[in-house]
């Protein structure tokens, strides 16, 4: 049974699914496939040659994409004091201290990115399992825990992005949006891929990445020559 969209099947009809294209022609492929009344994502996925369940090959770490990502990012700020007012001052979305963590571990997750104060990171601790699986926990790798909240907060609305290896070896990040110039789309995605391959554990042997591709929403994806 075919469960694609016209739409999909019709961006098919202008693509090889086999074929491995250079970043640059798939960016292009991307931009005539994305016929949406939506200004859709598009994303890049990495499998990467790693074994998530050993500590010395997690892959994680963060990257400024030149031209953002094209989407508002809503910020959580953990603090107290005189960082409560500079949090506040630079605009960000949510900020509190133990009422902020209550509200949290009573459901909230209205925000994209949490960025904590390392005074506020002991009383933090009991959200682990509700920010953890879902990336929002701030951490001094990086950047999300420090004094510097309005440059933390400053680095996260220029583009600044986290990734993370996943337990099936993926990794997956936004580049942009379909709006985007094919300029800007390679730009974003090149420093995506700088940063992966900086970020390869010592202890891995062999290609790092297995398979990379690239796609926009409710298309599909392109492989791209890694």
């Amino acid at each position: 049974m075919n469960t694609h969209s016209k739409r999909y099947r019709e961006s098919l009809k202008h693509v090889e699914l086999e074929k491995v294209y250079t970043l640059k022609d798939a960016i292009t492929q991307i931009k005539k496939m994305s016929n949406t009344k939506f200004n859709g994502a598009v994303d890049l996925h990495f499998h990467l040659n790693v074994d998530s369940k050993k500590s010395d090959q997690m892959v994680r770490g963060t990257v400024v994409l030149p031209h953002g990502t094209g989407k508002k990012v809503r910020v959580a700020v953990f603090c107290k004091g005189e960082h409560d007012r500079i949090a506040r001052e630079a605009q960000a979305d949510h900020v509190g201290s133990n009422d902020l963590i209550d509200k949290v571990a009573g459901g909230f997750l209205d925000f994209d990115c949490a960025i904590a104060t390392p005074e506020m990171m002991k009383d933090l601790s009991k959200l682990g399992k509700i920010l953890g699986p879902r990336g929002l926990m701030p951490s001094p790798k990086t950047g999300t825990v420090t004094n510097d909240i309005a440059k933390a907060i400053e680095d996260v609305r220029k583009g600044k992005v986290e990734f993370r290896v996943d337990k099936q070896g993926g990794v997956h990040l936004a580049v942009g949006r379909v709006s985007f110039t094919e300029e800007q789309l390679y730009d974003n995605a090149s420093r995506i891929i700088e940063a992966l391959n900086d970020a390869r554990p010592s202890s891995v042997k062999g290609k790092f990445v297995k398979s990379l591709s690239i796609s926009s929403s409710m298309n599909p994806g392109l492989r791209i020559n890694s």
